[in-house]
């Protein structure tokens, strides 16, 4: 391999990873809190189509960016409305939501699915885009790339060094002590359950408007899913979920690349565009058998439901 194609497969990686990134890091906020929301494919896919609809009548991506966040996050409150007032399985809602969002955005989407954007240039960074091999992979992308890298280090900032972070992880591990601290649990968990939505309908706009600028019914195509994976890979520490993301975005490109070398001829397409979820399979299943890791950093309060005391 010549030093372009390295670079190009490595730019593509990062880029496939992105919405992953970022709808991880939102799934790792929400899950902090103690909340299991399932509903981030359906999220993405609202967040996917709101974003698509925002750029071709406005001609903005960050109107997209604004429509899309608020897209996921007001979905993300019918979830919370549900689950954290009415007391509803935290389960059985997310699922619903799921199911929900891709086919609420698959009926919106008919009337855009002829219809394509103008692609978002990148923003190459000055003094480093120049760089042998790793400036065209890693400093010639569209901004939301760099803002996923800005997000990971402001999350891992807030939930490490930060006094509301602090709460937020206390309000995961044991609610009611929280809550007889004087903290206001039920809030704090509709705000994180709110950021998580709004992270997720954020990577489905990434996917409409400026990964592949146009709608087509089901591009979400189990990312949503993906990512919820990610959280329980990543063993719910933000800097894993950079690493997760980007591992299953170089399974999604390799597949691609291999398809496009001419491999498909002897391995069914079938099997390759399978490929990065048979890994999360694998993964989910390797980490099953260690219990003692996942018990050591998942919330203790994970899906439970919590209802102060009068």
């Amino acid at each position: 391999m010549d030093a372009s194609l390295i670079s190009a497969i490595i730019a593509a990686t990062v880029v496939a990873g992105t919405p992953l990134l970022i709808v991880g890091l939102g799934l790792l906020v929400n899950e902090r809190s103690g909340v299991l929301n399932l509903g981030a494919e359906g999220m993405m896919a609202l967040g996917a189509i709101a974003g698509f609809a925002a750029a071709h009548h406005s001609g903005s991506a960050w109107a997209a960016v604004a429509a899309g966040a608020a897209a996921g996050a007001g979905s993300a409150l019918i979830f919370a409305f549900l689950t954290l007032t009415l007391m509803a399985n935290q389960v059985a809602s997310g699922l619903a939501l799921s199911i929900f969002g891709v086919g609420l955005s698959a009926f919106v989407g008919k009337a855009y699915e002829s219809v394509s954007l103008r692609a978002v240039p990148p923003w190459p960074l000055p003094g480093l885009a120049d760089l042998p091999v790793l400036g065209p992979a890693l400093f010639q992308h569209q901004p939301l790339v760099y803002a996923s890298w800005l997000l990971l280090a402001a999350i891992a900032w807030f939930l490490q060094r930060s006094r509301p972070g602090l709460v937020l992880r206390a309000i995961g591990e044991s609610p009611a002590v929280a809550h007889e601290a004087g903290y206001p649990v039920i809030r704090i968990r509709y705000l994180a359950v709110l950021a998580g939505g709004a992270l997720s309908g954020l990577g489905g706009t990434f996917l409409s408007v400026f990964h592949t600028p146009l709608w087509v019914e089901g591009m979400v195509a189990g990312r949503g899913w993906i990512a919820l994976a990610l959280v329980v890979f990543a063993t719910w520490r933000p800097a894993r979920v950079l690493l997760g993301a980007y591992l299953f975005g170089g399974m999604l490109i390799a597949q691609m690349f291999v398809q496009g070398s001419g491999v498909h001829w002897t391995i069914p397409s079938q099997w390759l565009s399978a490929l990065p979820y048979l890994a999360t399979i694998i993964v989910l299943v390797m980490i099953s058998r260690r219990p003692d890791l996942i018990r050591l950093n998942s919330p203790v309060s994970l899906g439970q439901p919590y209802r102060p005391d009068a």
